[in-house]
C-alpha cells in the first residue's frame, strides 16, 4: 500500500474517534463569584460524553461522567458563610479549570424594567457611593439584556469585585439593597442583575404552557444556581397597557414560576410598588389599579413590598432618582423575614379595614402598632371620602393612634375612602418609623397585609 494511502486511511480512523471535548462550565461559575450559602450547590457543565469530570470544592470532592450529549451536574454538599476564607472551584476532565476568589454567603437577584437596570452613576449622590464601593466581600454579575425563543443554557458575562470601577454602571437598587444587607449581616453578598428598561412583565414569565423570552435569555440560564432570593422593580410598562387590577395574577405567575424554575418554593420575593408619574400617558385610574395589584400580591407568602410615594423629586419623570433609600426599603424586608433582625420595621402603613361610625369612617393600619404620624408635620393629605351618591370630596383625617379617623363636612353617611388615589401622588401619612402609607380604597379592596 502507498504511503499516501495509508495516510488516508488513517486520517479517516482518527477523524471517526470520538472528538476530546474540554471540559467547560457556564459563565455564572467564575472567578470571584459568591456561592450560596447553608445549601447543597450545583456545579455544572459540558465534557466529552462519557467523560470522566472531578469536581472539587473546598475539601469536598465529587466524580461524575458526562451523559451521552455531554451535560453533567453535580451537587456539592452545603457550605457556611464565611467572609475570612476564599476557596476554589477545580474541575478536572480532559483538561483542568480553576476558578479562585470564591465566596460563600448570600445571593440575590434584581430584575425588572428600567428602574432596576438605572445605574447607580445616574443617581441622587450617585458620585458620593461610587467613591466608597470597596466592598471585596460584594460581587457583581451583570447579565446582558438578550432575549431566546427556548431556555438558554448560557448568558455572556462573568463575576466581578465590587470597586469604585466596577460599580457605576450596575444596577443602582440592586447595590444599595445588596450592601445594607452585608452591613448588617456580615455576610459575603452576590448580586445578579438581570433587567431591561420599558420591559412588561409577560417576557419575564414563566409558566407551565410557556415561557417568556427575557426569561429564557436572562433568567432560564441560572435557575440551576442557588440564589437566596429576588428583588423586583417593574409595572410602568403595565400600567401604560392598562393592565390595571390584572397585573395581580401575572406577579402570581412570576413568582411561582421562578419559584418553580429555581426549585425553591419559598424563595423570597420583594418588590417595589411603582413610585406615582404624572404624565397622562398613564390613564386616569390605571396606576392606583395596579397599585392595589401590587398589594394584592403580598397574600402570596414570602413576599414584600415597599412604597415609593415620598422619595420622588420630579413627577414628571418615570425614574426617581432616589435609588438607595428604594434598595435600603426593600433590605428590611429580607433583614426582617430572612435574616430575623428583630428591630428592624419593615413596612409602611397598609390598610386594613374600616369601620363606620356616624359621619365617620375608622382606618385601620397594618405595620402601625407603634403609631402613625405627618411627615411633614402638616394636616394628613390626599384623604378622600364618598356617601350614598359616590362622589368623592377631599376629608379631614386625624390620626389615633394606629388608626385613621375620616370625615368631611357634607358628608353624612359616608360608605367609602380612598388615600393617594391618583398618579400623582404625594401623601403624607407615615408610620412612627418613616415609611409611607400604601394608596388604598376601601371599595372591595383586594390588597394583603403580609403581617
Amino acid at each position: 500500500m502507498k504511503y499516501s494511502s495509508r495516510l488516508i486511511i488513517l486520517t479517516m480512523f482518527i477523524a471517526s474517534l470520538p472528538a476530546l471535548a474540554d471540559v467547560s462550565l457556564p459563565a455564572i461559575f467564575a472567578d470571584h463569584m459568591v456561592l450560596q450559602r447553608n445549601t447543597p450547590l450545583n456545579v455544572w457543565g459540558t465534557a466529552n460524553a462519557g467523560e470522566k469530570v472531578i469536581v472539587n470544592l473546598g475539601k469536598n470532592s465529587k466524580t461524575i461522567i458526562a451523559d451521552q450529549d455531554g451535560n453533567w451536574i453535580v451537587s456539592m454538599p452545603s457550605m457556611p458563610a464565611n467572609e475570612r476564607q476564599s476557596h476554589k472551584l477545580t474541575i478536572i476532565g480532559n483538561n483542568k479549570i480553576v476558578l479562585k476568589n470564591i465566596l460563600i454567603g448570600d445571593v440575590w437577584i434584581g430584575s425588572g424594567q428600567s428602574n432596576m437596570e438605572w445605574q447607580l452613576k445616574g443617581t441622587l449622590k450617585g458620585k458620593e457611593f461610587i467613591t466608597a464601593a470597596n466592598h471585596s466581600n460584594i460581587r457583581l454579575f451583570h447579565i446582558p439584556k438578550t432575549r431566546a425563543k427556548k431556555p438558554a443554557k448560557d448568558v455572556k458575562t462573568t463575576w466581578k469585585e465590587c470597586t469604585p470601577e466596577n460599580i457605576p454602571n450596575f444596577s443602582a437598587v440592586l447595590y444599595h439593597f445588596g450592601k445594607k444587607i452585608h452591613k448588617e449581616v456580615g455576610v459575603p453578598i452576590g448580586l445578579i442583575n438581570s433587567s431591561w428598561g420599558g420591559s412588561p412583565i409577560e417576557p419575564w414569565t414563566i409558566t407551565k404552557k410557556s415561557s417568556g423570552n427575557m426569561y429564557n435569555g436572562m433568567i432560564a440560564p441560572i435557575t440551576k444556581f442557588a440564589v437566596r432570593g429576588t428583588i423586583w422593580y417593574q409595572g410602568e410598562t403595565n400600567v401604560i397597557q392598562k393592565n390595571g387590577l390584572a397585573y395581580n395574577g401575572k406577579m402570581k405567575d412570576l413568582i411561582l414560576g421562578w419559584r418553580d424554575a429555581f426549585n425553591n418554593h419559598d424563595m423570597p420575593f420583594y418588590f417595589v410598588q411603582i413610585a406615582p408619574w404624572g404624565n397622562k400617558r398613564y390613564a386616569d385610574g390605571q396606576l392606583p389599579a395596579l397599585w392595589e395589584a401590587q398589594v394584592a400580591t403580598l397574600k402570596i407568602p414570602h413576599t414584600g413590598m415597599i412604597v415609593t410615594t415620598d422619595l420622588v423629586d420630579n413627577i414628571n419623570d418615570i425614574h426617581p432618582r432616589n435609588k438607595h433609600d428604594v434598595g435600603d426599603r426593600l433590605a428590611r424586608w429580607a433583614l426582617a423575614k430572612d435574616y430575623l433582625k428583630k428591630d428592624v420595621t419593615y413596612s409602611g402603613p397598609l390598610y386594613k379595614n374600616m369601620l363606620i361610625k356616624g359621619n365617620e369612617i375608622q382606618i385601620t393600619f397594618a405595620h402601625a402598632l407603634a403609631g402613625l404620624k405627618s411627615r411633614d408635620g402638616k394636616p394628613l393629605s390626599e384623604f378622600a371620602i364618598a356617601g350614598t351618591a359616590g362622589k368623592f370630596v377631599p376629608a379631614k383625617a386625624v390620626i389615633s393612634g394606629s388608626t385613621v379617623i375620616v370625615s368631611a363636612k357634607n358628608i353624612n353617611s359616608p360608605k367609602h375612602v380612598r388615600f393617594g388615589w391618583h398618579r400623582s401622588a404625594n401623601p403624607n401619612l407615615i408610620n412612627t418609623e418613616g415609611l409611607p402609607a400604601s394608596p388604598f380604597q376601601t371599595n372591595n379592596w383586594t390588597g394583603g397585609t403580609a403581617e
